[in-house]
């Protein structure tokens, strides 16, 4: 089975090259167009996606070889892009660069060779001329199975300048694709984590995306950049879909004939919930936990949950009904004044928690769970104190559950990501959530009757189970 999709996957020699101001770029001028444009990023940033999106008026969604398994790449892809004209993909740090000690899993390069797409390279030409040829052929002929077809030549400084970065690459056999220039460069805030995300700067986020477009309209041939991408051969494998996560169809959908049951969900985790409602999720959002992956809630949809959004900074109130509550990660330390004020919602929080209700908390979270962070009262669910922190912890993790809990069972093995510059200190007694394998062995989070909190990020296609435990849980099946 295979899918013929255009697309184009945007990388670069390393972080810092300008790959994604010229994928959103791209993405915004494409769909100024009049295409439908697909967008993805390569791991697990969460906050890229939020300028694809706004430069697509589609959901930004991740492809993470590590978290998902290579093997679920390519459907993942299909599934965001059905019904598009096109599909760009960001890649992530250097074209080859992936998980740690690893290989090439989860770098960029892997990416485009599971979905069989022409790679773009943004190269930041601005302290070098005929050395560019080196470097591109460099990155061009290191892997036979990647397809280097193209160059966007960052930051340059002149005509002059122009003219001998593109005469030095005649001799690299990779055409030049578009020129962007040092004076026009447009940028984007960041902070501790990376860029600001949307959701807390939304209009100035627009007018960003819109310069971004501009800039690249002018620079770049967009017409030889679609040829290239509808030059790309079909896309093999089925298309991913969340139904087919589990071995039986959700009892609220209603989906005619039963379908055929697709994968088996992962040792430990149970199927979709039995007949008996479909149970209210509420999931955190706003401008303090903005990060989420879309295919989380239509996971949670498939297996029978109603899913409703609620802001932790302005409502007062859970969703009515609410059986369980899904918190992601995002920044609370940038609003632990605004949701410590909140004390309504903070004891609705912590009282539906007692009666020991699903509740799931990735990083932010947790914090958000904790007693306080930075001396700021929180929800007081978990017996600890959260505080900011000098040094950033970041990479991929493997875990294996310490005991059955809302969302694994004992032994379930996953592999996540951690990203934060936070520390929080467990009481005396706490029982932990996860026992990290890989790269370093130590316990982590919390498990507390319903309550199922840790740093760690996991992208539930990739252990899919996942989803249909909590909404057992949540209708009281599990």
């Amino acid at each position: 089975m295979s899918t013929h999709l255009p697309r184009l996957v945007i990388a670069a020699p390393a972080s810092g090259s300008g790959k994604t101001t010229v994928a959103t770029g791209l993405m915004r001028a494409f769909a100024d167009a009049g295409l439908a444009v697909s967008p993805h990023k390569v791991g697990p940033d969460y906050i890229d996606p939020g300028y694809h999106a706004l430069a697509t008026g589609r959901p930004g969604r991740n492809l993470d070889a590590h978290m998902c398994g290579p093997e679920r790449i390519a459907p993942l892809f299909l599934h965001g892009a059905a019904g598009c004209d096109l599909a760009v993909v960001e890649g992530v740090m250097g074209l080859y660069d992936g998980a740690a000690g690893q290989g090439e899993l989860a770098s960029t390069a892997h990416v485009a060779k599971l979905l069989r797409a022409p790679v773009v390279l943004v190269v930041d030409a601005s302290s070098q001329s005929r050395s560019v040829a080196a470097l591109v052929h460099g990155f061009a002929s290191w892997d036979p199975g990647v397809r280097v077809a193209g160059v966007i030549l960052n930051k340059v400084g002149s005509d002059r300048h122009e003219a001998l970065l593109r005469e030095a690459l005649e001799e690299s056999g990779v055409q030049v694709l578009g020129v962007v220039r040092r004076v026009r460069q447009v940028g984007t805030p960041s902070r501790h984590l990376g860029l600001i995300p949307v959701a807390e700067r939304r209009l100035e986020a627009l007018e960003s995306v819109a310069a971004q477009a501009d800039q690249v309209r002018e620079g770049c041939d967009l017409d030889a950049l679609l040829a290239l991408a509808r030059s790309a051969p079909p896309v093999p494998g089925p298309t991913w879909d969340p139904a087919d996560s589990f071995p039986h169809p959700a009892p609220s959908r209603n989906r005619g004939s039963a379908p055929d049951p697709g994968p088996q969900t992962p040792d430990g985790l149970e199927g979709a919930p039995q007949p008996g409602g479909s149970p209210v999720i509420a999931v955190a959002g706003g401008a303090a936990f903005t990060f989420s992956y879309a295919e989380h809630t239509e996971l949670l949809t498939a297996a029978g949950a109603q899913v409703v959004t609620f802001d932790p900074l302005r409502d007062e109130a859970l969703p009515e009904n609410t059986a369980g509550i899904l918190i992601g990660g995002g920044f609370p330390e940038m609003y632990a004044s605004e949701l410590s004020a909140n004390e309504p919602l903070r004891a609705a929080v912590a009282a539906l928690a007692a009666t020991g209700a699903p509740v799931a908390a990735e990083c932010a979270g947790l914090l958000y769970l904790a007693r306080s962070l930075d001396g700021k009262p929180m929800c007081g669910v978990l017996p600890a104190e959260a505080r900011m922190s000098e040094r950033l912890t970041l990479g991929y993790r493997e875990a294996v559950a310490i005991s059955d809990n809302v969302l694994a069972a004992a032994g379930t093995r996953v592999r996540g990501h951690e990203f934060h510059r936070t520390v929080i200190e467990p009481a005396a007694g706490a029982v932990p959530a996860w026992g990290l394998t890989r790269p370093q062995r130590r316990v982590e989070g919390f498990v507390q009757a319903g309550v199922h909190a840790s740093y760690l990020h996991v992208h539930w296609a990739g252990a899919p189970g996942t989803a249909a435990r909590f909404v057992a849980a949540a209708a009281g099946t599990g």
